[in-house]
């Protein structure tokens, strides 16, 4: 039956997809600079190396924008140089996913229409300032909220005879800054159901922080091969009273909370490799404003090579590993006897192949290991720990169909060896790690 149902929806996304009508690059950023979706993108989110230097650039395409700047010498006053449109944006999509084994009291085979809606402010404000502006309806809070946000002012200059590209950015998620889709928020997977359970344990690097802050930073670029970024956060409990009480808040960020990246970038003509690392601290005091800190430091290297293939196609390698050390003296004055050291490590590795710009194949594997723990890890039906170990581990494999420029349709499989400390009913109600495996097929039309 469940088989059945997979194969019904497939078949209903690949027809909608089939007779949508035949549209060239509508999203903004392709309005504004009139390249097609493949001018920027192996296939969204993934930047090629032209994306990464339209990003770098403040989201502003300069030659777009040489006319009005030749024009504004001759006038008094400098107009203000907005688009002529405004740069709007949206996608919609709507999603299926089946795990092996339903989770106790809900039904399995969920459909969501839609999954979400995305409104988008995104491309040039001005002739250095651009924005990725996003606003998301969540389908399941049944709200409009903010989602991940990043303005940028962007120059150049020259350094040593060399390129220098130099600029300012406010974002709301840290690792949305970065140029590469090997870092956090941009990362594989690109896709993800939202009702499918997840493992326990994550860096607080790795998503704990998305949309709840505010940053401000500077990046540069030197000889398009040295990328340097520092940017510091401030908690920003959206839909909470102003100024923050911290209260309910798991996250309350003491001071600010500083992230740094480097890379280096070799670009040649039938290869793009990035080799970097980055960080970030966080002193917090959950719940509250005041009293007891937990801290956080994450570290780790990371690794992107994009390979092009007899012209059209791409093979891309990527790979990150996360170390993070945290003393949880805040939590720990909440549990006595909890212990105060912790330390979890994450892996992520994943290699794609896109057959021209239509079609892409994927594949992945994550593990977290870190100190074992009765009070953050206690058993619990489905999200829980037997073992108190936050130890998972699986795969994930994806195929990806772009019939259009702006319409994606998609399968994934995420396949779980390990799943909370353990393979076999893991959270003490008799679960197993592999009732969480998961068929997830996603239709995503972007506008």
């Amino acid at each position: 039956m469940r088989r059945t149902i997979v194969l019904s929806v497939v078949a209903g996304m690949l027809a909608l997809g089939g007779f949508a009508p035949r549209a060239h690059a509508l999203p903004s950023y392709a309005r504004q600079t009139g390249l097609p979706c493949t001018g920027c993108h192996t296939t969204p989110p993934e930047l090629n190396d032209a994306g990464r230097q339209f990003k770098l650039l403040g989201y502003v395409n300069r030659a777009a924008n040489r006319d009005l700047i030749s024009a504004a010498s001759s006038q008094r006053y400098a107009p203000m140089n907005l688009l002529q449109v405004l740069p709007l944006g949206a996608w919609f999509e709507t999603s299926f996913d089946s795990t092996k084994a339903a989770q106790p009291g809900t039904q399995n085979g969920n459909f969501e229409f839609p999954q979400d809606v995305s409104l988008f402010l995104a491309g040039a404000w001005g002739d250095h300032l651009g924005s990725f502006l996003q606003v998301t309806y969540d389908a399941q809070a049944d709200h409009f909220g903010m989602d991940n946000t990043d303005i940028r002012y962007a120059n150049t200059a020259k350094v040593g005879g060399k390129d220098f590209v130099y600029g300012i950015t406010l974002n709301n998620n840290p690792t949305l800054e970065d140029l590469w889709n090997d870092t956090p928020a941009w990362g594989y997977p690109f896709i993800a159901s939202d009702s499918a359970p997840t493992p326990a344990a994550a860096p607080i690097i790795n998503g704990l922080l998305a949309e709840d802050v505010a940053g401000i930073g500077g990046y540069a670029m030197w000889d398009k091969h040295l990328y340097g970024d520092l940017t510091v956060y401030r908690s920003d409990h959206i839909g909470s009273s102003q100024p923050t009480n911290g209260q309910g808040a798991s996250y309350n960020i003491r001071g600010v909370a500083p992230y740094w990246r480097a890379a280096w970038q070799q670009v040649g003509a039938k290869y793009d490799l990035e080799v970097g690392a980055y960080g970030m601290h966080v002193a917090s005091t959950p719940g509250a404003v005041t009293g007891p800190q937990d801290t956080y430091t994450d570290f780790g290297p990371d690794l992107q090579y994009d390979l092009t293939i007899h012209r059209k196609d791409t093979l891309t390698v990527r790979g990150t590993f996360i170390h993070e050390t945290a003393s949880l003296a805040a939590t720990a004055a909440a549990n006595p006897g909890e212990a105060i050291d912790h330390k979890l490590n994450s892996g992520n590795a994943n290699v794609e192949y896109h057959f021209g710009d239509r079609y892409s194949g994927a594949f992945g594997m994550f593990d977290t290991t870190g100190t074992s723990d009765p009070f953050l890890y206690a058993p619990a039906a489905i999200s829980g720990s037997a073992s108190s170990s936050p130890h998972s581990a699986g795969y994930i494999a994806n195929l990806s169909y772009w019939p259009l420029q702006n319409v994606d349709l998609a399968v994934q499989y995420t396949g779980y060896t390990r799943f909370n400390g353990g393979s076999t009913n893991y959270d003490g109600a008799g679960r197993n790690a592999s009732d969480n495996n998961t068929v997830y097929l996603l239709a995503r039309f972007i506008f």
